[in-house]
């Protein structure tokens, strides 16, 4: 469990003038009750637990929807305080869980894998990391300013291209669409940019492509061919089934037509389901009460963004590593089919 750091900051440790409007009034909301947290740690020491969960940038959706989970976990919960963290995304929650710094956190397949097995951007393994719950498909969103003239992935060689912030799962994502193209970072200028600082940059011309991937409607993107002229590049189907050959965790989506300004006929493109995840050692209690409010109080979610409406708990069955006990334990006793992937790997 965490203690609450002391920072200038918003407790995301991120400066207040980088947060939306949204992202500070939870930032508040967070700080509030942290504050509370600590307040009643220090009277007899007796005060409520401090948990985390490591979201994203605030121009994606997992900033929005972890702050309402740690609202209606902190409602359900009287021993327990939690807090929506901004961070970097996958690649840095999956480091911080790996280290005992947050205790849940939005991780991408690709990133969990990595994680788990000591791959890619990992030296050696996670072994404690665990699954716990599926929730929407992160698509691979290819958007282009206006005036560039490409027609295809393959055509924005030499150009501007946003991989995404230092830390996230965009950017491992970002390597390996390029390489499904015959490319690498060497033959691009890339620019490590947030979702929000892609939508401002492709506004003012500073970069000439972004790839986000993140769940539709997307706030960066939306922002980007709304009051700018971007538009979105689909993934040609040869392309798109290269990846998926090379990286099983993907799958075909369809971003619809009319979703984003500009777009008026399906994009075909790239998906992959997000993950919450955390180590073997997370209470089961805590994952119970997760998996009730993904399944029962989807409402809540849903108001606080539609994105939620995509979340299918029956893609517990594919999950990229071992899920947590306690989870297989609630899928059994909501007669969801267990196995597969997401058979535990054996005591916790």
């Amino acid at each position: 469990m965490q203690t609450m750091n002391d920072t200038k900051n918003s407790p995301g440790g991120r400066p207040w003038s980088s947060l939306s409007a949204w992202g500070r009034v939870l930032a508040v909301s967070a700080l509030s009750g942290a504050l509370v947290v600590s307040s009643a740690c220090g009277e007899g020491g007796g005060g409520r637990q401090f948990l985390s969960i490591g979201t994203g940038g605030t121009g994606g959706a997992y900033y929005p929807i972890g702050g309402v989970l740690a609202s209606r976990l902190s409602a359900r919960d009287a021993s327990r305080q939690y807090t929506a963290e901004v961070t970097g995304g996958s690649v840095e929650n999956a480091n911080r869980l790996r280290s005992g710094q947050i205790d849940l956190a939005f991780v991408l397949p690709l990133t969990l894998i990595e994680a788990y097995e000591g791959t890619g951007d990992y030296a050696t393994p996670g072994p404690n990391l665990r699954a716990v719950a599926p929730t929407y498909p992160n698509v691979t969103h290819v958007v282009v300013r206006g005036a560039l003239p490409a027609q295809s992935v393959a055509d924005l060689r030499g150009t501007r291209i946003s991989v995404g912030a230092p830390g996230s799962g965009t950017e491992q994502l970002a390597r390996q669409l390029l390489e499904v193209y015959g490319m690498t970072y060497d033959d691009v200028q890339v620019r490590y940019l947030s979702f929000t600082e892609s939508a401002s940059a492709l506004g003012d011309g500073s970069i000439d492509a972004a790839i986000i991937s993140v769940g539709y409607p997307a706030a960066a993107v939306l922002e980007a061919t709304t009051t700018g002229s971007a538009r979105l590049l689909g993934m040609e189907e040869e392309n798109l089934q290269a990846l998926i050959a090379a990286y099983p965790y993907y799958a075909p989506f369809t971003i619809p037509g009319g979703v984003y300004r500009g777009t008026d006929q399906p994009v075909r493109s790239a998906g992959l389901v997000n993950w919450i995840a955390a180590r073997d050692d997370l209470p089961d209690d805590v994952v119970n009460a997760l998996l009730d409010i993904l399944a029962d109080d989807r409402e809540a979610l849903e108001r606080v963004h539609p994105i939620a409406a995509q979340i299918n708990l029956d893609m517990l069955s594919t999950a990229p590593i071992p899920l947590h006990d306690a989870t297989v334990r609630w899928m059994e006793s909501r007669g969801i089919a267990t196995g597969g992937a997401g058979a535990p790997a054996g005591g916790n």
